[in-house]
């Protein structure tokens, strides 16, 4: 079997040459001196463990070098394992080396028999990283669709529902509270459809004003008004083959609302100021989070419309419907936000998993999205805490106008909070979760079962 790669970082020649000839049966070893050197041989990626002197050049009495290069590392080379080098009377530089992100620390003069055990330590744990890493990838591969993530009974029966759905060309009803990916389920419907090789045409019916409505639907005529320097083909001309998404259908002007009917009617549009009919072949995917049956009954929309809208109704769950996704949510957009900012592989602490997962995200999916960002742009090291997260103001952004809740109501939402964070704390032992809460394990069964927590 070829031998391990390892990256010794050390400027003292009679030292490097002792590690190298000591270290070269097991491992193959490069070297070098200089931080320069280091930094292009970290970044090829292919040194999954690195011992590194904190003195180097140009300031080899101090570690500032050292620890400045160990910084960069979550950018060079994030898979990369550091086991710093320091003196014995550096115990504190030590500390602040692991607190950046180093596995280890040995000291000098080097105990070969001890570095070689906590080198075998540092391979151990990036071997099992990579192979949780090629676990998540396979389970990500089964618990997603369309870019949604999911692993509950409720986001497996969404997935399923929408494979199904896609096949059909009849118009599909997407509802859902803001924020828990409408415009994302739609998507992955158009993908998994016959026509998903053609055009996929947004139109967020209510960012566009009431006046320009028709015209950037159906298109106008030249001279049709004034400012109509030139024919215009609407949203649905571009979607001719494709699909169109209506999102905020329930933001639609009545008026309009009639023009789309004829349209969903009879497959037909007329562009303003225009006297020809064209025919069309689209299809219509809406979304809405209103009550639209109580539109209907308030006069608000059309009745008719309704009906020709909700053929297939796809629901998309709240998040507090499926908390055992928050925190597979959470680990996804924090490594894929990290990514996107190249700040190496951050992680949450364990009382920032408790905090997400006893949250009731009024704000769904996108609150919790944007709670990661906001993390990651407060957070230094590569913990993120409860601090960091913030989420009693996220939660006071998400619910502005939230009405008092009754007595009953926040006794059920705390009962639920402490069953949660007493599993999470115990790693979902019920026995001790009971002992924890001082209660018995039947009722703490009973109680899981009404407040709808799965172990």
């Amino acid at each position: 079997m070829p031998k391990e790669r390892l990256l010794i970082v050390e400027d003292e020649p009679s030292v490097a040459k002792q590690l190298k000839w000591s270290l070269e049966p097991e491992y193959d070893i490069a070297v070098a001196a200089d931080p320069q050197k280091a930094r292009e041989l970290l970044a090829t990626g292919i040194f999954p463990v690195a011992t590194l002197d904190l003195g180097l050049p140009p300031s080899p009495d101090t570690p500032r070098e050292g620890l400045k290069l160990l910084e960069l590392l979550p950018v060079l080379a994030p898979l990369t394992k550091a086991i710093v080098i320091t003196g014995h009377e550096e115990q504190d530089v030590a500390i602040q080396a692991v607190s950046l992100g180093a596995v280890d620390f040995c000291t000098k003069p080097i105990d070969l028999k001890l570095l070689q055990i906590i080198l075998s330590r540092a391979y151990r744990i990036q071997s099992l990283e990579a192979a949780n890493r090629s676990l998540q990838a396979s389970q990500a591969q089964e618990s997603s669709l369309g870019g949604m993530i999911g692993v509950s009974p409720a986001m497996r029966s969404l997935f399923d529902v929408i494979r199904k759905v896609s096949a059909s060309d009849y118009p599909i009803l997407i509802t859902g509270e803001s924020g828990t990916g409408k415009e994302m389920a739609a998507h992955a419907i158009h993908h998994f459809s016959p026509r998903s090789q053609n055009p996929f045409v947004i139109i967020n019916c209510g960012a566009i004003p009431e006046n320009l409505l028709e015209s950037e639907l159906f298109g106008h005529e030249k001279g049709a008004f004034t400012g109509a320097v030139a024919r215009k083909f609407g949203k649905f001309e571009q979607a001719h083959t494709g699909t169109v998404f209506l999102d905020e259908i329930g933001e639609l002007p009545l008026p309009m609302q009639v023009k789309l009917l004829r349209c969903l009617q009879e497959g037909t549009i007329e562009r303003v100021g225009g006297d020809k009919t064209l025919y069309l072949n689209v299809r219509i995917v809406a979304a809405t989070n209103k009550d639209l049956e109580a539109a209907v009954n308030q006069g608000q929309f059309r009745e008719d419309l309704f009906f020709r809208l909700n053929v297939v109704q796809v629901k998309m769950p709240p998040l507090r419907e499926h908390p055992e996704d928050v925190l597979v949510l959470a680990h996804h957009f924090l490594h894929r936000e990290a990514r996107s900012l190249k700040v190496g592989r951050p992680s949450f602490s364990p009382a920032a998993l408790a905090a997400m997962s006893v949250h009731t995200w009024p704000g769904n999916v996108r609150e919790l999205l944007n709670c990661i960002r906001r993390a990651l742009s407060v957070y230094r090291g590569q913990v993120i805490t409860p601090e960091h997260l913030d989420l009693e103001a996220a939660e006071t952004e998400a619910r502005p106008a939230e009405r008092l809740m009754t007595l009953q109501e926040a006794r059920d939402q705390a009962e639920r909070r402490c069953i949660q964070q007493a599993l999470l704390i115990t790693g979902h032992n019920i026995s001790q979760a009971a002992k924890l809460l001082a209660t018995s394990r039947p009722t703490l069964h009973d109680l899981m079962k009404k407040h709808g927590i799965r172990t």
